[in-house]
C-alpha cells in the first residue's frame, strides 16, 4: 500500500513512522522538500498533478502560523487540487476543533454546529467541504502535544502559566502519536469511512484549573496565579468539551487518555 503524505512537520513525521511500521510505502511532500521529501506547492495545480499516485492521501500540512490567505492556499486550494488530480483516491484532511466556536462549556460532537468566528476557521470548513464532497475523510484535531511540544506544560514548568479567570475553560488535546495512530486506523479500515468527519482528541477534556491542579500535584509545584483571558490565542477563545466517541466507536482508543497521563513522559523533552 502507498501513502502520499502532504506536510512532513511534527505530526507528519509521526504519521510517516506509523504507516511505515505497518509496511506502507510512504512518499512525503513538503513545500521546500528536503529530508527525503518531494518539494511541491499544493496550491499549484500543475505541481500537484506531477505527484505520484497512491492508495491513500493525507493532507496535514501546517499553515506556518499564517493568516487567512495562507489557509486559503494551503488548505482550500490544496484540497481542491488533490481531489482534482487524484479522483477516487481517498483523501484525509486534518482540520481542527477550532471550527467549533462554542463558549458555553457544552459537549461538541461531529453533528454540533461548526460556525468559527475567524476567517481561518471558515477556510478550514471550506477545505472540509471539498474533501467530503470528493468522498474523503475529515479529522478535526484538538491541540497537539507530545515529545518536545506542549505549550501548557512548558509554561507550567517555567512558572509562566496563568489560570484564566476562574479556570473553567476546557482544554481539548491529543497526543501526537495517538493522532498518528488514529489516522492510520482510518486509512486501514475496511471499508474506509468515506465522507465522514471524526473529532480527534483524547478521552478526558480537562478544565484549565483541573489541569493545573493535577500538574501541581504531579510535579510538587504551586498553582499558577489567576489572570485575564488570552483572547489572542491562535485557536481562538472557546469553552467546549470535544467528544471523540464517534472515533472510539470504530475501535481506536488513545494510549494517552488524558494530558496528565503523558505529562511526566514529555516533561524532560521540553
Amino acid at each position: 500500500m502507498k501513502l502520499l503524505l502532504i506536510g512532513h512537520g511534527y505530526l507528519g513525521q509521526a504519521i510517516t513512522r506509523e504507516f511505515r511500521d505497518h509496511g506502507w510505502d510512504v512518499t512525503t511532500v513538503s513545500l521546500s522538500g528536503g529530508d527525503g521529501s518531494l518539494a511541491a506547492d499544493v496550491s499549484d495545480p500543475e505541481a500537484v498533478s506531477k505527484l505520484p499516485a497512491a492508495d491513500f492521501i493525507v493532507h496535514c500540512a501546517a499553515s506556518g502560523r499564517g493568516g487567512a490567505e495562507v489557509y486559503q492556499r494551503v488548505y482550500v486550494a490544496g484540497c481542491r487540487n488533490l481531489t482534482a488530480s487524484f479522483p477516487g483516491t481517498p483523501l484525509l484532511f486534518t482540520s481542527s476543533t477550532s471550527v467549533y466556536a462554542q463558549t458555553d462549556g457544552s459537549e461538541v460532537t461531529e453533528t454540533s454546529p461548526a460556525m468559527p468566528d475567524r476567517e481561518t476557521g471558515r477556510c478550514l470548513l471550506e477545505a472540509e467541504r471539498i474533501t467530503l464532497a470528493a468522498g474523503g475523510i475529515v479529522t478535526r484535531l484538538a491541540g497537539i502535544y507530545g515529545p518536545g511540544r506542549s505549550v501548557i506544560l512548558k509554561k507550567f514548568l517555567t512558572a509562566e502559566a496563568i489560570i484564566e479567570e476562574d479556570g473553567r475553560r476546557f482544554l481539548n488535546q491529543i497526543h501526537r502519536d495517538d493522532a498518528a495512530r488514529a489516522i492510520f486506523h482510518l486509512a486501514s479500515a475496511s471499508p474506509i469511512p468515506r465522507g465522514e468527519i471524526f473529532n480527534l482528541c483524547d478521552a478526558t477534556p480537562l478544565t484549565q484549573f483541573d489541569c493545573y491542579q493535577q500538574l501541581a500535584a504531579l510535579f510538587s509545584r504551586p498553582l499558577p496565579p489567576s489572570g485575564p483571558r488570552d483572547l489572542d490565542r491562535k485557536r481562538g477563545w472557546t469553552h467546549k468539551r470535544v467528544s471523540s466517541e464517534k472515533l472510539q466507536a470504530t475501535g481506536w482508543q488513545p494510549n494517552f487518555p488524558s494530558f496528565i497521563a503523558a505529562a511526566e513522559s514529555i516533561a524532560g523533552t521540553l
